[in-house]
């Protein structure tokens, strides 16, 4: 059997000096690495750039989705009863301060006004008749003084003359008979004396009685006059106006309905005066104080931000002044973030005005930049009283 022969092929040595380097270790070329190390660069330049932006600008600044634009609306109802014989404005409409919204049948309160004059007149010839009585009564008073003195007179004539007789009938120059006839005539003077004493004292008792009913009918007079003045009240209340400018909103009276005093009819919404309730979480109060500017995007506008300005802070949060305020030492408390509304006043031109309306939705972002050294300033004061109270 022949031998196999083997033959090997020939190999080139390679060169002196290279290397042989598999594909998938193949090393990154000098561009590749620049251009990470420049992306690296970039990439820390602008963490470090947020990071500062962040410490001394971003983290001032408060946002909330949790607000929406509010009006104080006055309700229109009115204080009398009755049926509605017009209304005058529309729904939607635009109304002035006083002008009139809605008229209520006024004949009931036409008759009520009526009534009370009447009364005041009768008042009034009550306290006449009674004052031309008590001047007739003083004509009275003079005359039973004219009569008192007369009968004092006579008492004092009658008197004198059973002086004078006493010692013409003891002499017997006068007879007993005479005697006794002039006493008998005193006595009955001093009588007289008493009755028309008596009748004085009555007369003039009279006048106290007929300035009583002077009063009286005085006091009548006010009463009525009280009562035309409530009923002239009731006459006007029957005409309902605008208390302020605004536009009529929730129109929902109609011209023939019986509406109780009290009943809300419409609304006025003064436009001019939006306002807006942010309700912000109670950790983002620290540094927020009256006076900050803000930012406020409204949904309706396409998000275009208008500006706004704090007023104020509410004195405490939603959840205390809801009907029923959480009592948390029932010993099932569980901590829940509260927050607070914010009210903000809104700076935004008359084009913008004229689609804000009360309930849109927003978005506000407080500027709090104000208020930076307010944590520090109360550390500080916290730290002095801590100080004082050692």
């Amino acid at each position: 059997m022949a031998e196999e022969t083997t033959s090997t092929p020939n190999v080139e040595p390679e060169s002196r000096g290279a290397t042989t380097t598999s594909p998938g270790r193949r090393g990154l070329s000098g561009r590749t690495r620049t251009v990470l190390m420049v992306l690296a660069a970039v990439v820390l330049v602008g963490i470090a750039i947020w990071v500062v932006r962040y410490k001394t600008y971003g983290q001032y600044f408060e946002e909330t989705d949790d607000a929406q634009i509010r009006a104080d609306a006055v309700s229109i109802a009115p204080k009398v009863s009755g049926y509605v014989a017009d209304v005058l404005v529309g729904d939607d409409q635009d109304v002035a301060a006083g002008q009139q919204l809605v008229r209520i049948d006024a004949g009931d309160y036409d008759a009520q006004v009526a009534q009370a004059r009447a009364q005041i007149a009768q008042a009034v010839a009550g306290t006449e008749n009674a004052r031309a009585g008590i001047e007739e009564q003083q004509a009275a008073i003079l005359q039973a003084e004219a009569q008192l003195a007369a009968a004092r007179d006579k008492a004092a004539h009658d008197a004198a003359e059973v002086a004078r007789y006493i010692p013409l009938a003891a002499s017997g120059a006068e007879t007993r008979q005479q005697l006794a006839e002039l006493r008998l005539a005193a006595d009955q003077s001093t009588q007289q004396v008493r009755q028309q004493s008596a009748a004085l004292e009555m007369q003039r008792r009279r006048v106290t009685g007929m300035r009583a009913q002077v009063r009286q009918a005085e006091a009548q007079g006010e009463g009525a006059r009280a009562q035309l003045k409530a009923a002239g009240i009731d006459l006007s209340a029957t005409r309902l106006a605008a208390p302020i400018k605004g536009r009529i909103g929730d129109r929902t009276v109609r011209v023939g309905q019986y509406v109780q005093a009290g009943t809300r009819l419409m609304s006025v919404v003064p436009l001019d005066k939006l306002y807006v309730v942010a309700n912000f979480k109670e950790t983002q109060l620290a540094l927020m104080r009256p006076g900050q500017p803000a930012k406020i995007a409204v949904d309706a506008l396409g998000g275009i931000e208008i500006d706004g300005r704090v007023v104020s802070v509410s004195p405490g949060t939603g959840a205390q002044f809801s009907i029923l305020p959480p009592q948390n030492a029932t010993g099932n408390f569980t901590k829940i973030v509260q927050r607070v509304p914010v009210r903000l006043a809104i700076e935004a031109p008359a084009s913008a005005r004229a689609v804000l309306v009360p309930g849109l939705s927003l978005r506000v972002t407080v500027d709090t930049r104000g208020g930076k050294g307010e944590i520090d300033r109360i550390q500080k004061d916290q730290e002095r009283l801590e100080t004082k109270g050692r």
